[in-house]
């Protein structure tokens, strides 16, 4: 069986043991190119055994461009070397979903073994009308046949079929970026992934049974990319995926958790334009920038710890208002700690989720002091900046992820079609 998927941020990890959850030098550090970035991107590229990935890229011409008008795009196969039935997906909850995960959910509802991944960058393949969930099927049957696959898109699947290789998954996690200025990767000693708008492939050699490897999938993407905003929308294409090629339960699952935190957190630090982030305070996923030249000299990570909360989810909805209002993100943005703007956000929620909750306990500190309207403004710091919230309202806690809001975000998103 075949699955395609097409989307637009991107990201990927694989590995064959594993992983401590100690960062390595290369997560630690900052670089100062996308090309010094990618050098140390390779040495963690290694796919788990039973993978292989290739890419090839084509030409089309939009239906709706102008005469004569060339678009570009990439191809990605991600290909086990045997069907499997240790597989598992989450998808998001837009209802005008597109049609390639139309597709992915009816696999994954038949239960059948998947061998094989096809992935497109740029185009999403929404509101393709009533020849969307066909056109993914054709895909998925080129791909079948050009990998000679039992029940066997375009004429870049030979091409890309043609790449398949074992030794990395850099290629892959190239070819499926968009407006994202580099590809993302990560790897831990038992998972790998990769992820687009937001697509995500995680890739493992562990043999974990189908129920348990969903079940394990769901709770880590809640912990983490559920915890990531940037815009406050939710893609029409969002899919998580997690394939195991059964080569090679509870390490297994504290690594797929260090993975998807990772990946989220390269996603939010990669976003359309965005510079500072909110991130996890701890090292893994931090440190890398883009190209100096198209990005600010300081370059911040921003954390919003959520505590006290009578529950996780009020915690979370808590962290994601905060995230999510633009006033805070153009704040951030212009390394000014305004409190009155993080209050804001946070009793705007309130007042609507839980107008009844008792705040007189609440504290709100930004780098480990506790804030003040009359606070000087935040220095620059190479790694991150720290909000936390304290509700004094409970024993339930939450981390969300997000971004600052920038000039070259809005340019990016106004210029860029999609």
């Amino acid at each position: 069986m075949v699955l395609w998927l097409a989307s637009a941020l991107t990201s990927l990890v694989g590995t064959r043991r594993i992983a401590t959850g100690r960062a390595t030098t290369a997560q630690m550090r900052s670089f100062s190119s996308t090309s010094e970035y990618e050098q140390a991107l390779a040495a963690e590229a290694t796919l788990p055994s039973g993978f292989q990935v290739g890419t090839a890229g084509f030409r089309f011409s939009p239906a709706e461009a102008a005469e004569g008008t060339r678009a570009t795009m990439n191809l990605t196969l991600i290909v086990a070397d045997a069907p499997s039935s240790s597989w598992a997906a989450v998808f998001t909850k837009n209802a005008f979903c597109g049609a390639p995960v139309t597709v992915g959910r009816n696999r994954l509802a038949a239960g059948g073994d998947l061998q094989a991944i096809v992935v497109n960058n740029k185009i999403s393949n929404v509101c393709s009308g009533s020849d969307g969930v066909g056109d993914s099927e054709a895909v998925c049957a080129a791909a079948a046949d050009a990998l000679s696959l039992p029940g066997g898109a375009s004429s870049a699947v030979p091409a890309a079929a043609a790449e398949l290789q074992r030794e990395s998954m850099l290629p892959a996690a190239r070819a499926i970026m968009t407006t994202d200025r580099y590809p993302k990767l990560r790897r831990a000693s038992a998972a790998g992934g990769s992820i687009a708008t937001m697509l995500s492939f995680v890739l493992t050699d562990v043999a974990v049974p189908r129920a348990e490897l969903q079940r394990m999938l769901a709770a880590a993407a809640d912990a983490s990319f559920n915890c990531m905003s940037i815009d406050a929308d939710q893609s029409t294409s969002d899919s998580l995926v997690l394939f195991s090629s059964g080569r090679a339960l509870a390490e297994f699952e504290a690594a797929l958790k260090r993975v998807c935190d990772q990946l989220a957190a390269d996603v939010a630090r990669n976003g359309e334009g965005t510079t500072r982030v909110a991130v996890w305070a701890w090292g893994e996923g931090l440190g890398a920038s883009s190209d100096p030249s198209r990005s600010p000299p300081v370059r911040h990570v921003l954390r919003v710890a959520v505590r006290g909360a009578p529950s996780a989810e009020l915690a979370r909805g808590v962290g994601k208002a905060v995230v999510n209002s633009p006033l805070v993100k153009t704040a951030v943005a212009g390394n000014d700690p305004n409190v009155g703007r993080i209050v804001g956000a946070v009793g705007s929620f309130l007042g609507r989720a839980a107008p009844q909750l008792d705040l007189g306990q609440c504290t709100m500190a930004i780098g480990g002091d506790t804030a003040q309207q009359e606070s000087a403004p935040f220095p620059p710091h190479e790694r991150f900046v720290e909000v936390e919230i304290d509700l004094g309202a409970g024993g339930e806690a939450s981390t969300v992820i997000g971004s600052d809001l920038t000039r070259e975000y809005v340019d990016i998103n106004a210029d860029y079609r999609s």
